[in-house]
């Protein structure tokens, strides 16, 4: 039997102007992997990038983190369709409350009160700043639990857009994405994954602003797209207007994806790794204008998915009979007849933000499990060398590269209809901020903080995200019960009632359990009062 390759008239300009892009960027990816081998000798440097990492490439590692083809292809596309234009809220959202309030709040007292304790994971925070193992291993394990479905879940942006582009199977993508990201970042850990996010935020940033522009043109421009919009039949004024149809949900989603920045263990890892003071100033404004322009550029964009209603339906990706609508579905859609070499660029915008945000949560998972777990064990025999936890490390990533792309695989083939495993991937977010935002945030500020507390957060988080898995997927009812009802109507309403339960939670145990409260604590929080030298530039003294 012969093989009998297309011809070069066979194969689209899309695909012609692709392919060498796709090429020049996975060679680019893997050349910054290996030339960052010599930054990946120790523990502090793989995980850490040795604590001297700057602005540019600090931020760019937190957004890139943030931002992945998720909310590209499916957040941008579910919200705009369900909100209109006022998804635009949801970026801006992203950008003020996820990545300004989280730098200010956040960065500065991470960066010092971690290196003061020498810790290099969140779980290793929580027990080195409220003296206990216990903490640190139920916090290693709801980061593998809830971690790995989440992972999982970046593949998902990818199958669209590529089936559409190449028409080649899922796994394919799903294997090439996994071993390319994976070989970056075994050989060059933490710095080259810092490096190739600042490579794929610019292709994001470019990719956001040049598809943005594109979309308006074909319908017009600004002007035009938002009155068709409005006088559409299929949309309307309210999905022009401030708030649009529904502001109560439009609130929910917002402060989920906002807030729960500041409780995921792969986005304050990125806190532990800055350089210095004026690393935080820029780094601050730096991931402030990224968030505008990539997750407020997306919403936007999302916005006007119901221009292309009629498409939709031709496409059998919407049922006006039953209302049913394929959202994974509604960016492709708008972009299929856009010029070629911007269909090419998109296509490598969706590949750099899923493997930014994978690169970033296996770097995590495996540090996590690594020096959590597996290292603190083996101390018992005999202590991990540093080229032994790295080696660890490396194989985990291996581990958790591989279980996330065969859950994706799986999850889009023999358990496509699963609803367990879909649910599982929309409550992990939820889980991991509600579990660890309020612990984390009041263990940098507040010395009354107790361990008690921090456990009564965990199990508050975990425990409400696990209700809503068991009614999401009908094994559990609260319905005729009308506050619960309210809170788990979906796992973004639950995430965020695990979120501000826990801010509610921890200060009032704390208060009730005094008897808990870490020895040393002024020595933990002295770090603060010691005094720095700076110039008058910075100070006026």
């Amino acid at each position: 039997m012969i093989l009998q390759l297309p011809t070069v008239a066979a194969i689209s300009t899309t695909t012609l102007i692709s392919v060498p892009m796709l090429i020049c960027f996975f060679a680019l990816m893997i050349g910054v992997g290996f030339a960052c081998r010599k930054h990946s000798t120790n523990v502090d440097s793989f995980v850490l990038g040795g604590r001297a990492v700057g602005p540019w490439l600090t931020a760019f590692a937190f957004g890139t983190s943030y931002f992945s083809a998720v909310i590209f292809v499916g957040y941008a596309g579910q919200f705009g369709w369900n909100f209109g234009l006022a998804s635009t809220w949801i970026g801006l959202g992203n950008a003020f409350i996820g990545s300004l309030l989280a730098w200010s709040v956040l960065g500065r007292r991470t960066r010092v009160m971690t290196q003061h304790l020498e810790s290099k994971t969140m779980p290793d925070f929580f027990e080195k700043r409220y003296d206990s193992k216990t903490l640190k291993v139920v916090a290693s394990f709801i980061v593998f639990v809830f971690l790995i479905p989440y992972t999982a879940s970046l593949y998902n942006g990818l199958s669209s857009l590529f089936n559409n582009v190449f028409s080649i199977p899922y796994w394919v993508i799903v294997v090439g994405m996994a071993v390319l990201t994976g070989i970056y970042v075994i050989f060059g850990g933490y710095m080259a994954t810092a490096i190739n996010d600042f490579i794929q935020g610019i292709i994001m940033l470019v990719g956001i602003i040049a598809v943005i522009a594109s979309v308006l043109s074909q319908n017009g421009g600004l002007t035009a797209a938002v009155e068709a919009l409005t006088n559409s039949k299929n949309a309307g004024p309210e999905f022009t207007s401030i708030l649009g149809p529904n502001p109560i949900f439009l609130f929910f989603v917002v402060m989920l994806t906002s807030l729960g920045t500041w409780g995921l263990p792969q986005m304050i890892g990125k806190f532990y790794s800055i350089k210095d003071e004026g690393s935080i100033k820029k780094g601050t404004i730096i991931s402030t204008v990224f968030a505008i322009i990539v997750a407020g550029g997306c919403y936007f964009l999302g916005g006007f998915g119901k221009l292309y209603f009629d498409q939709m339906v031709t496409d059998g990706y919407h049922n006006p009979e039953t209302g049913r609508t394929m959202f994974d579905k509604v960016i492709p859609t708008m972009l299929e007849n856009l010029p070629a070499v911007i269909v090419a660029l998109i296509v490598v915008l969706v590949l750099a933000a899923s493997m930014s945000t994978l690169s970033s949560l296996v770097l995590t998972s495996s540090s996590t499990l690594t020096l959590d777990v597996i290292k603190p064990m083996a101390a018992k025999k005999k202590e991990m060398s540093e080229k032994s936890s790295v080696l660890a490390m490396r194989i985990f990533i291996v581990f958790f590269i591989a279980i996330s792309a065969v859950i994706a695989i799986l999850k889009d083939s023999i358990w496509k209809d699963s609803v367990f495993i879909a649910q599982m991937m929309g409550v992990s977010w939820g889980a991991l901020a509600g579990a660890f935002l309020a612990p984390f945030l009041y263990g940098l500020y507040w010395k009354k903080t107790t361990k008690a507390a921090v456990a009564a957060s965990f199990i508050f988080g975990t425990g409400l995200e696990i209700v809503q898995l068991c009614i999401s997927v009908d094994w559990l009812s609260v319905k005729g019960i009308p506050v619960l009802d309210f809170v788990f109507t979906n796992s973004l309403y639950s995430g965020v009632f695990a979120m501000v339960g826990g801010l509610v939670l921890v200060p009032v145990v704390s208060l009730l359990t005094q008897k808990t409260l870490p020895t040393n604590i002024e020595e933990k929080f002295n770090c603060y009062d010691q005094t720095v030298v700076t110039s008058k530039k910075d100070s006026l003294g």
